[in-house]
């Protein structure tokens, strides 16, 4: 069991909040009761509390704006809102303008943003939702500034690939659904502003061929190439970085160019003589795995591989 949290339950419902209550208690943690937001944020002034859960519509002050009063008062504090399913699209919009708030007081960029799907499959229905998924991120990745949304072109089923989930359907079938839904995303894309880029996963995308031809058949300027760097099941992967890198449209540097479970680390000099003879220049955004089997510290793998890139960024000036 997780160590035991005070909770501070804000619901006008005198019923549900007791409900709340109850439910957190048994689970283990202490909860105190607050009928709004003016008693809520009296209680957070005299009490430490470990996170805050709040209904969203109440009066005379609704969850956003107990959200932003904490976010004033106790930045750090941990807060759930709770609503209904109409709310949703209120709640989701909260949260991005926390998020986007919050890089911007840090002084960062947002490179982009990612989504999961699964467009090798036969199932239709499967494939509908997954475009409808990538067009609500769309308009979130708009609302976030983020320039690029990550898609995927392989296969993101454990165990599977893309001969099996499509019934072996041919790789130009398999294309023409994946290049229909992406251009549909692109159309969406276009309308906000936010282009779609597809990433190679080292499944129906292996080779930088492939990567190139599947762009090319959604022809939209709204969609382009992620180079993962780590997933170019070739030979020599720097040929195929090399040859997509001219149409790239953003990044994910990986630690070996192999693979992750490669003790050959990227030869990061070699990488960003390629990205310059490209002619790219918007971010590099870096990617560490944890290896199975194997220690991983995140704290020290990620600044030490940051200071790689930036010491081959500056080499190659």
């Amino acid at each position: 069991m997780s160590e035991p949290m005070n909770i501070l339950v804000v619901e006008d419902d005198e019923s549900l909040r007791d409900a709340l209550l109850v439910t957190l208690e048994a689970a283990g943690h202490r909860a105190t009761g607050a009928d709004g937001g003016p008693a809520a944020l009296a209680l957070i002034a005299r009490e430490a509390f470990s996170m805050v859960v709040s209904d969203l519509r109440m009066a005379p002050m609704d969850g956003l704006e107990l959200l932003a009063e904490i976010r004033t008062r106790k930045p750090g504090l941990p807060v759930l809102l709770m609503t209904a399913f109409g709310d949703v699209d209120k709640a989701v919009a909260a949260v991005v303008d926390e998020l986007k708030k919050r890089i911007a007081d840090l002084g960062l960029g947002i490179s982009g943003t990612g989504v999961r799907n699964n467009f090798t499959t036969a199932d239709k229905e499967v494939r509908a939702q997954g475009v409808k998924h990538i067009k609500e991120f769309v308009e979130v990745a708009a609302r976030l500034g983020a320039p690029v949304i990550r898609v995927f072109a392989d296969t993101q089923m454990r165990a599977q690939n893309w001969h099996t989930v499509s019934n072996n359907a041919t790789r130009q079938q398999v294309q023409d659904w994946i290049s229909a839904a992406l251009r549909e995303c692109a159309d969406h894309g276009r309308k906000y502003g936010v282009k779609i880029g597809v990433q190679n996963h080292g499944d129906f995308i292996a080779t930088a061929k492939e990567h190139l031809a599947l762009v090319k058949a959604v022809d939209s300027p709204f969609c382009g190439p992620i180079v993962d760097t780590g997933y170019f099941k070739t030979p020599d992967p720097y040929v195929d970085i090399a040859e997509v890198a001219p149409h790239a449209i953003n990044w994910q540097v990986k630690q070996s160019v192999f693979g992750e479970d490669s003790e050959i680390p990227t030869e990061m000099n070699k990488l960003l003589t390629i990205i310059r003879k490209s002619g790219y220049s918007g971010y590099l955004p870096i990617e560490t795995l944890s290896p199975q089997g194997k220690p991983y510290d995140p704290f020290k793998v990620v600044p030490d591989f940051l200071a790689k890139l930036k010491e081959a960024i500056a080499a190659t000036a």
